[in-house]
């Protein structure tokens, strides 16, 4: 036979095939690099020929891949699987959502993340408002049409006294758009779907996360401490998208976006919620997903 002798999962209707690539991207998403993910799913597969171990069930193949990964790359990654895999059986959905200013790498960070998980759903809060648009009339709802940090602009109601104009439009903003977001939470729900939620919009405060008594709710807030990691975000991003997210649009707003991110913050900490300072992407991702995993499985004692 083409490739060495077949191996089939036991359990799996009609002896499904033993894949060394799908176990291999279960080791990448709990942060194995890709060259060493593969060499023990192939250690793995060699193993078994070898031993003329053809027909497997998935309770032994993760036995398997639990001793493989202490042996060949550490106690830390062996532990992180076996959460991974209690997460991926929950009895109710999971959702997640990340919150934070404009340009801290919610989406990059997200879309990571849901992959890694293995969850198909995954919306921003921004196309949450883009469909409130065709809905709602400009004159019915001026604040939905501005970008975030500029919602004070369809302000309709004098600024109180002291009050700062930029956050008053981003509350009015939120708070339309968090209506939105509610909902599309509860079909998930209904759906039993998990669901990766990102975006400004995400602030602590404005959904209290126990109120779905049918979901793992996981709530974080993403942040960038330096300014000037912060600003290159934005050239980044034009360059990604072709000029479409333009760097000069965000350089003129970087002020009210500052603004927004220390209001954003100060409420992750007044509502302990999750407050992620990101340095490096790759480890931001990591420390997401250990979070996500500690607080619906668990944290290790």
């Amino acid at each position: 036979m083409p490739g060495g002798k077949q191996i089939t999962l036991s359990d799996k209707a009609h002896g499904l095939p033993f894949s060394k690539g799908l176990l291999a991207q279960s080791f990448t998403a709990i942060g194995l690099p890709p060259s060493k993910a593969h060499a023990i799913a192939q250690a793995i597969q060699d193993d078994l020929r070898a031993s003329d171990e053809l027909s497997i069930s998935m309770q032994r193949l993760r036995e398997l891949a639990d001793e493989y990964l202490k042996r060949l790359a550490g106690d830390s990654y062996a532990r992180r699987y076996v959460r991974m895999y209690q997460l991926s059986n929950l009895d109710k959905p999971l959702i997640i959502m990340i919150g934070g200013t404009t340009g801290v790498g919610k989406s990059t960070i997200a879309t990571e993340v849901a992959h890694r998980l293995g969850i198909t759903r995954v919306v921003s809060t921004d196309s949450i408002r883009e469909v409130m648009r065709g809905i709602f009339t400009k004159d019915l709802m001026p604040a939905i049409y501005e970008s975030a940090f500029n919602a004070w602009r369809g302000l309709r109601v004098p600024v109180p006294h002291g009050a700062n104009p930029v956050i008053v439009g981003f509350r009015e903003q939120t708070a339309v758009v968090t209506t939105g977001v509610k909902s599309l939470i509860d079909r998930s729900v209904l759906e039993g779907e998990s669901l990766l939620l990102e975006g400004v919009h995400l602030v602590p405060g404005y959904i209290e996360p126990r109120q779905f008594k049918n979901a793992r709710v996981v709530q974080i807030v993403i942040s960038v401490e330096d300014e000037d990691a912060h600003r290159s975000h934005f050239y980044i991003r034009e360059v990604q998208t072709d000029g479409m997210r333009p760097f000069e649009r965000y350089r003129a707003n970087f002020g009210n976006i500052r603004l927004l991110g220390h209001y954003i913050e100060d409420l992750a900490r007044e509502h302990d919620i999750p407050l992620l300072v990101s340095h490096q992407l790759d480890l931001t991702i990591a420390d997401v997903l250990e979070h996500v995993i500690d607080e619906v499985v668990g944290s290790e004692d």
